[in-house]
């Protein structure tokens, strides 16, 4: 991220009544964009994906135990399917092959999704022409 980007996500939080200047201190530390601040930036959009993938199994784990409830109250007993090693395994291997196709395409083909505009060459001191 560019000192542009962090600018700009400083001045947007900052916008938000009330509570704008809480979260930008929470979000960055302060209203400085420096090297601290990049560095929580990366922090965040590093663990953040870990993060979401625990809560994803916390909530597979609690709907194979538990079911879905729904507002009628109708039991549901029934439709709640045991955790069992079968069903562990199958959504193990449907994951491993969908990262195995994502892996493939990251690291064998990385150009293959990329915007020509990518390989222009950066010029830090003027706004990107997509953003104009």
């Amino acid at each position: 991220m560019s000192f542009w980007g962090a600018t700009v996500i400083t001045n947007l939080f900052s916008a938000v009544p009330y509570v704008g200047t809480m979260l930008v201190e929470w979000l960055w530390g302060g209203f400085s964009v420096g090297d601290a601040t990049l560095k929580r930036f990366f922090v965040f959009h590093f663990l953040g994906p870990f993060i979401l993938v625990i809560l994803v199994g916390v909530h597979i784990m609690f709907l194979h135990d538990t079911g879905s409830s729904n507002p009628l109250g109708i039991e549901s007993d029934a439709e709640a399917l045991p955790f069992h090693s079968y069903y562990l395994l199958k959504d193990l291997v449907g994951i491993f092959i969908m990262m195995g196709c994502l892996f493939l395409i990251c690291f064998g083909f990385p150009d293959l999704f990329l915007d020509p505009v990518n390989f222009v060459p950066a010029d830090p001191m003027s706004t990107p022409l997509h953003i104009q």
